[in-house]
C-alpha cells in the first residue's frame, strides 16, 4: 500500500465528504450513475437511491470520526479496507471494497461489527 497513491487519495476524499456531510458531493463525485451499494441488509441501487440512503445513514451515525485505517488493499479496478470509527452509537470496525470504473464506485459492499471485547 502507498498511503500517496491515487486510490488512497481517493479513499481519503470519500472520508472528507461523509465527515463534511456532503452526501451531493459524496455521490456526485465519487461514484457512478448506476453504482449499487450491498450490504447484508440492502441493495441500493442509482445516485438518487445513494443520496438518500447516505443522509439517512450520516444521520443515524449522528457524527462520524475515522479513527484509524487498519487495513487498505487496492488493485486495479478496486480497493478493499477496514477502519476503526466513532459515531453517536459508539465505536464500530467497517470494512468496505469498491469496484471502480472509470475512476468512480461502481459496487460498494460495506459491513459492520462491533469491537473485539
Amino acid at each position: 500500500m502507498l498511503d500517496d497513491s491515487p486510490k488512497r487519495a481517493f479513499y481519503e476524499a470519500q472520508i472528507q465528504y461523509l465527515v463534511a456531510g456532503d452526501v451531493e458531493g459524496l455521490i456526485d463525485n465519487q461514484y457512478t450513475d448506476d453504482a449499487t451499494l450491498v450490504s447484508f441488509t440492502n441493495q441500493i441501487h442509482g445516485n438518487a437511491a445513494l443520496k438518500v440512503y447516505f443522509k439517512g445513514y450520516l444521520e443515524m451515525l449522528g457524527r462520524l470520526e475515522v479513527v484509524s485505517t487498519d487495513k487498505f488493499v487496492e488493485t486495479d479496478d478496486s480497493l478493499f479496507f477496514e477502519a476503526t470509527v466513532n459515531t453517536n452509537l459508539g465505536q464500530a470496525h467497517v470494512f468496505d471494497a469498491w469496484v471502480l470504473r472509470d475512476g468512480k464506485i461502481s459496487h460498494h459492499f460495506t459491513g459492520v461489527y462491533p469491537p473485539p471485547a
